[in-house]
């Protein structure tokens, strides 16, 4: 099994920075994809950027630019530099990862428990 715990959520005023860290723990094979994905009050949760095992990375529209995913494979921690935030970015962060499983070879999704980023305008 794989655990995820994330941190560096909080409140910050529209135009600043905010750096979340998401922390794998257990046991695999191989760590692939990692990614971060954001819900708002009642919505469906959305995709925000992914960096691959190679480190190449891809952001949704909205956030290329300001936001920038990276991952430190010594560490098993993928993290996501946020820059001037906006309010409507307010909403709860998760992480993702894409992981192939030890002596099966499956490949599985993880997901942290979320941490809530709070934008004030």
């Amino acid at each position: 099994q794989v655990q995820l715990v994330e941190s560096g959520g909080g409140l910050v005023q529209a135009g600043g920075s905010l750096r979340l860290s998401c922390a794998a723990s257990g046991s695999w094979f191989s760590i692939n994809a990692m990614g971060w994905y954001r819900q708002f009050s009642g919505n469906q949760r959305e995709w925000v950027a992914t960096i691959t095992s190679g480190s190449s990375t891809t952001y949704r529209d909205s956030v290329k630019g300001r936001f920038t995913i990276s991952r430190d494979d010594a560490k098993n921690t993928v993290y996501l530099q946020m820059n001037s935030l906006k309010p409507e970015e307010t909403g709860v962060y998760s992480c993702n990862i894409q992981a192939t499983r030890p002596f099966t070879m499956a490949e599985a999704d993880y997901w942290g428990q979320g941490t809530q980023v709070t934008v004030s305008s």
